[in-house]
């Protein structure tokens, strides 16, 4: 007995259809603001971090936007309190990412 007809046997009135649902997904938009992101450097603990903050949008744009910085630079981080945290000092290269997506930066620190 295959999968199909067991299907038939739990489910006798069901109406199996071809056609396959086309679901249209669509790009997410990140809400690009006037004023400019701070990129910043610290040394927490001894370690260099590079922080984000700045942000006007909601925090799930923001979250959105940091995941995206930590695949490209091959990093960890985290987003706390309305700021991207990255680990080690990468603000030129996260500069450039931020500018090509269309927002401002302003390099502060070091």
């Amino acid at each position: 007995m295959d999968l199909q007809e067991q299907l038939k046997n739990l489910f006798p009135n069901h109406v199996v259809s071809n056609e396959m649902e086309e679901i249209e997904e669509t790009e997410h938009e990140l809400y690009v603001q006037k004023e400019p992101m701070i990129c910043k450097y610290e040394k927490r603990k001894g370690k260099a971090t590079t922080i984000i903050e700045g942000y006007e949008g909601s925090d799930d744009d923001f979250k959105l936007l940091a995941k995206e910085i930590k695949t490209k630079l091959s990093v960890g981080g985290s987003f706390k309190d309305g700021a991207i945290i990255i680990q080690g000092d990468y603000r030129d290269k996260i500069m450039t990412i931020l500018k090509e997506k269309g927002f401002k930066t302003k390099r502060v620190g070091g």
